[in-house]
Parts: C-alpha cells; sequence; structure tokens
C-alpha cells in the first residue's frame, strides 16, 4: 500500500502542475487578434508546459533523472520567479515541483534498488 501511495502521489503532482501551467496560456485568446496570432500565442505560453511534459514522461520512466530534473525545474522556475530574495510567495506555486521530484526519487530508492535505468 505504501508503495502504491509513493508511486502515485509524485504522478499525480506533476500532471497537476502541468495542467496548472497549461491553464495560464488561455488567457490570449482575450483581446481583438486575429485566430492565427492567437494560436501562435497560445503555443508560444504553451513551451513551458511541453517542456515541463517531456520532463513527466522522462521521470515516468527513469524516476531518479526525472526527479533530479523536475528538482531543476523548481530550482529555474525559483531563479525566474526570484522565490528566495523578493518573491516568497512564489513558492506556493513552485513547491509542488521539489516535492514531487524529492518523492519520484524517494520511490526508486526505496522500492527499486539497483540502477538509476531501472
Amino acid at each position: 500500500m505504501k508503495e502504491k501511495i509513493l508511486f502515485w502521489i509524485p504522478r499525480i503532482i506533476t500532471i497537476l502542475a502541468f495542467f496548472f501551467m497549461l491553464m495560464f496560456s488561455f488567457d490570449v485568446f482575450n483581446g481583438n487578434e486575429s485566430l492565427s496570432r492567437k494560436l501562435l500565442g497560445f503555443l508560444i505560453h504553451n513551451i513551458p508546459a511541453l517542456i515541463f511534459a517531456g520532463v513527466i514522461i522522462v521521470a515516468w520512466k527513469w524516476e531518479v533523472i526525472g526527479g533530479s530534473l523536475i528538482i531543476l525545474v523548481f530550482i529555474v522556475s525559483c531563479i525566474f520567479f526570484r522565490s528566495f530574495t523578493g518573491n516568497p510567495g512564489s513558492l506556493v506555486v513552485t513547491s509542488p515541483f521539489l516535492i514531487a521530484g524529492i518523492l519520484f526519487i524517494l520511490h526508486h530508492v526505496f522500492y527499486r534498488k539497483g540502477s538509476i535505468f531501472s
């Protein structure tokens, strides 16, 4: 039972974080722009979410590497949002990345003994 919980919690957190990132790109459909410009803006706004989707895929296959990448996403987003210097409130948004990355690595350590690539 504990293994299933530790298996699914980081996956659920990362999926929710992906949809949370995706949600912010829908604001491009407001305004008087043409549909083609709105779709281009939607695509551009989704680049970070699409990169994170790739990280999620890596994390599902290789937990240590994916967990490390998710922790790297946390660090980069903290730098981008200046979480540690001028905007500590953004830690509410970025901390699920840290938690999910740690949980991916912990699941591998406790339940998948052996190689990083197993």
